[in-house]
């Protein structure tokens, strides 16, 4: 087995740009070698699959993790990853899955000898079951609650620390065939199973680490963790036993190694990749998109595709004055939507003018969710109907937000501007870093608050389910992870839970449509804009096609020589 030597993790460290030699080209004209340099401005939170709830770590815990099934890159379809083929029985709830046979986890000080053991089919009961019981560090329970036979009464015995026999819905036949029963057939199911929640770690990960298994990444991925250096440097190395080829029959992945900086500034981070630094750069800051049209020259490869994402300000109902329902609409009529993405955010993104579900998801009765209207002259009205004339005796209104990403902070300034002078309002903007700033939104100390939701799979149900009131916490003193509002309605949940169960999909879309109408009706979010996925990348990078979700996928990535400047 090779190993990166540790000559080159201090070279890795110590420059950003790679200067591996190529001595290998496969075929096609595919080349083996190099290093693929990437930055993430966001204070991280964990690797772990089961708590692993930020777009930004996805994109780096993708290359080191994989689930019985993965996203296409290209077009978001399911393939087979640990798992080769499946059935599914003619009722459509019952899914038997063949799995890959001599995939071995990353060597790691876990096992024995260090050396990794084999995975089979005994690691996916282990994983999915904890997927399925109350735990510290499971956030990700709401993916198999309600569909899995079996799952409800097991999270719930393990949350009263009862003994349980298990979830009913998993069978392992043999070491390497999973079966899973569902309640009722339900036609995303695959999509789910390529969640980051579903992906498989080795039992001994948790057994040695427990906690601080949100920073010691083992999977079966193309790349391993080499070094990391929290908030500096976290270096990937080529995994040399990963079981994966392309489809000319190459041994993946191709690069040596991927490297990622953790610079918070983007201004920043778009300098060191106009210098060659960075292979690839996500998210431009806002003040300088200008820079796209000097890039049609051909220098950089630019990718920019509808983005399946939502930004928006969430209430604290339980804190005044959103206690009142006049006012949170009166709040939400007074944003000017297209001014925001047309003019601060200079077109980089879309009005979300019909609530929280990103467009483009086929099938999706958009039309039937209320048109949401930026009407000044009647959000003074209801401010005034609810006792504040002009914002007189509004209590002062703190908007959080977070300091990093595209334009977060320059939108709320916006905003800010908009709500003081169209009611009166005083508000005042907190900027916190990521992780002071999610807390306190977790932990419900928030009145009004910046989110934002990008998809984990490209379903309505998705979104939605940011509100569905199973994904509340049942205490109000604990944390809420998924459904921040903490919003709990009985017309929103019993729609969201009879899509869960529909199989026919028109059907299954006219119910969370409707959904979605209850929600908006409420005003518990403003929903604000959903981003253009943009995303540039140096000109020697091949294979490596954007998507809505930013699914981010570098085992099949390679370097082309030829378009390489000389060094």
């Amino acid at each position: 087995m090779r190993s990166i030597p540790q000559l080159f993790l201090l070279l890795l460290v110590a420059c950003s740009s790679p200067s591996t030699e190529r001595v290998e080209v496969g075929e096609g004209g595919r080349m083996y070698g190099g290093v693929f340099n990437a930055n993430e401005s966001e204070q991280l939170r964990s690797f772990f699959p089961m708590s692993l709830t930020q777009a930004a770590a996805h994109r780096i815990a993708a290359q080191i993790f994989e689930g019985l099934v993965r996203f296409d890159q290209g077009d978001l379809s399911i393939v087979p990853a640990l798992a080769t083929t499946w059935e599914v029985d003619p009722t459509g709830t019952v899914y038997t899955f063949q799995l890959r046979k001599g995939v071995r986890f990353h060597d790691d000080t876990i096992f024995p000898e260090g050396e990794g053991r084999e995975f089979t089919g005994q690691d996916v009961l282990e994983c999915f079951t904890a997927l399925c019981t109350y735990g510290e560090l499971n956030q990700m329970e709401w993916l198999l609650l309600d569909r899995v036979r079996g799952a409800n009464a097991h999270y719930t015995a393990t949350m009263q620390g009862k003994p349980s026999d298990g979830v009913k819905g998993f069978e392992l036949l043999d070491p390497y065939t999973f079966r899973i029963s569902l309640n009722s057939a339900w036609p995303g199911f695959l999509q789910v199973l390529a969640h980051q929640g579903c992906w498989i770690w080795p039992k001994e990960l948790v057994a040695k680490h427990g906690a601080a298994s949100h920073w010691q990444p083992v999977g079966t991925g193309p790349f391993k963790l080499a070094l990391f250096r929290k908030g500096e440097v976290m270096i990937l190395e080529r995994n040399t036993r990963y079981w994966g080829q392309d489809e000319l029959g190459n041994s993946l992945p191709f690069l040596d190694a991927v490297r990622y900086t953790f610079i918070a500034d983007k201004n920043s981070e778009l300098d060191e990749f106009e210098k060659g630094n960075l292979s690839v750069l996500y998210e431009l800051p806002v003040d300088r998109t200008n820079v796209l049209e000097g890039y049609g020259d051909g220098r950089y490869q630019v990718q920019i595709v509808p983005g399946l994402a939502v930004q928006f300000y969430g209430f604290n109902r339980t804190m005044e004055p959103f206690t009142d329902l006049r006012v949170r609409k009166a709040f939400s009529l007074a944003i000017d939507r297209q001014f925001l993405s047309d003019s601060v955010l200079n077109g980089l993104a879309i009005a979300a003018d019909r609530g929280m579900v990103a467009p483009g998801i086929e099938g999706y009765s958009y039309d039937s969710v209320p048109l949401l209207e930026y009407d000044p002259a009647r959000a003074r009205e209801l401010l005034a109907d609810a006792g504040f004339p002009q914002g007189r005796g509004l209590p002062t209104v703190f908007l959080q937000v977070n300091n990093n990403g595209f334009g977060y902070v320059k939108v709320s300034g916006v905003v800010q501007s908009m709500l003081e002078k169209e009611l009166g309002a005083r508000v005042v903007t907190t900027v916190l870093p990521s992780d002071q700033h999610f807390g306190r939104v977790e932990r419900g100390e928030a009145a009004f608050w910046r989110e934002g939701w990008v998809a984990d799979h490209p379903d309505p149900e998705n979104f939605l389910a940011l509100f569905y009131g199973r994904n509340a916490p049942a205490n109000d003193s604990d944390p809420a992870y998924l459904n921040s509002t903490r919003y709990k309605d009985p017309t929103f949940d019993s729609l969201f839970s009879e899509a869960q169960r529909t199989s026919d999909q028109v059907q299954r879309m006219v119910l969370l449509a409707k959904a979605e109408r209850d929600l908006m009706e409420d005003v518990v979010v403003i929903p604000l804009y959903h981003e253009r996925s943009v995303r540039i990348l140096q000109p020697w990078v091949r294979d490596l096609p954007i998507n809505g979700m930013e699914y981010r996928d570098l085992r099949a990535v390679w370097f082309d020589a030829a378009a390489r400047p000389k060094r």
